[in-house]
């Protein structure tokens, strides 16, 4: 019997089955490669789109008045809503501590100056010492400084108006014993005029923002009647009580008379920065965004509806359920808003119903 050759009966199968084999290149693509999306139409936003703010009226000349000693309240003549002229008399401490004070320092000046004139004569007839009389002169003029002290001390023991204006609030009563630099009164100029609408922006809308933007104000206290103000003051810190930075907006024009301090108002401002420069933002769901860190992300989009691209953004505000981003959409079509997780750089997609854009 003839040995059986089994290393060329392998070479023989392999050869075979090479023949008869495809390359795996060449299979056709199944569904399980294709990753079904949601997509969402880009549309960028220009920096002039008008933003409606709202907030209260103030004025910027809104005063704490306190007295600079403690003592006890004797009067409070005004009370909240008051109008008031400058320099009219508003509150009194009990001024019998005070007098005291003042009567005990003339005193002290007039026994340092006897005893000064007589250390001069003494010190003429070379009985005191040159330095005795440096010493009296010294005493004499601390004398004349604590009278000058308390004097100043008695004048702020009454609270005058600083200028034509209101009272805003009133903090204390009189009989009420209170400390040195207490708030008694709350004032403000309003009899000038100078009203303003302060508003809170999130920070995207900072950025937007040019001092003499143009705004127009309406109040529930002024029905029909829209006023006119321009953007004076922006904040250069956030407010930690809520989040947003503070804008002033100040009326311009005729002021009207119908306005007090606290009132509610709404603003629609118009930033001077034209859309036409190129710059714009895009508002995008915050599901879309990946890996982001507060300034920059990645999104995916595609331009064909067939495969999807990973692109990097930068992102100027996140707010509760968007994003803003300023940098990386301009050259895309439409975002991927579903589906991102299971995608890499060139998936294959396929478009399930789109989702509107965001406003």
């Amino acid at each position: 019997m003839k040995p059986i050759n089994y290393f060329g009966l392998l070479l023989c199968l392999s050869f075979c089955y090479a023949c008869t084999s495809k390359p795996a290149v060449n299979q056709p693509l199944t569904d399980a490669n294709i990753i079904p999306v949601k997509i969402m139409e880009l549309q960028q936003q220009h920096n002039n789109t008008s933003m409606a703010v709202s907030g209260q009226f103030t004025t910027d000349d809104e005063v704490m008045l306190s007295f600079k000693t403690g003592g006890i309240i004797n009067t409070l003549v005004v009370k909240e809503g008051d109008a008031v002229k400058k320099g009219q008399l508003l509150a009194t401490l009990n001024p019998t501590e005070i007098n005291a004070q003042v009567q005990q320092a003339k005193l002290s000046v007039e026994k340092a100056n006897r005893d000064y004139q007589r250390t001069q004569n003494l010190f003429k007839d070379s009985v005191a010492t040159l330095e005795q009389l440096q010493n009296s002169k010294t005493t004499l003029q601390q004398a004349q400084q604590q009278l000058s002290m308390v004097s100043f001390n008695r004048q702020y023991s009454e609270i005058h108006a600083p200028k034509d204006g209101y009272i805003l609030k009133k903090l204390a009563n009189p009989g009420q014993q209170i400390a040195a630099g207490t708030a008694i009164l709350q004032t403000n100029g309003a009899a000038a005029g100078k009203w303003m609408l302060r508003v809170g922006v999130s920070d995207h809308e900072w950025s937007r923002l040019r001092l003499n933007d143009r705004a127009t104000i309406q109040t529930t206290a002024l029905p029909g009647l829209p006023l006119q103000g321009i953007v004076t003051r922006k904040a250069e810190a956030v407010d930690p009580v809520n989040g947003t930075f503070a804008v002033d907006i100040s009326l311009t024009g005729k002021k009207p008379q119908a306005i007090a301090a606290g009132m509610f108002g709404k603003a629609v401002i118009t930033p001077s920065q034209q859309g036409n420069t190129g710059s714009g933002t895009w508002q995008i769901p915050y599901e879309a965004l990946l890996d982001g860190d507060g300034y920059s992300g990645y999104v995916f989009v595609t331009n064909d509806h067939k495969t999807a691209h990973k692109v990097k953004v930068a992102i100027a505000g996140i707010d509760k359920n968007t994003v803003t981003v300023t940098d990386g959409l301009a050259q895309s079509r439409s975002l991927i808003v579903s589906g991102s997780p299971y995608l890499t750089d060139n998936s294959l997609i396929s478009i399930q119903s789109p989702v509107k854009a965001v406003k």
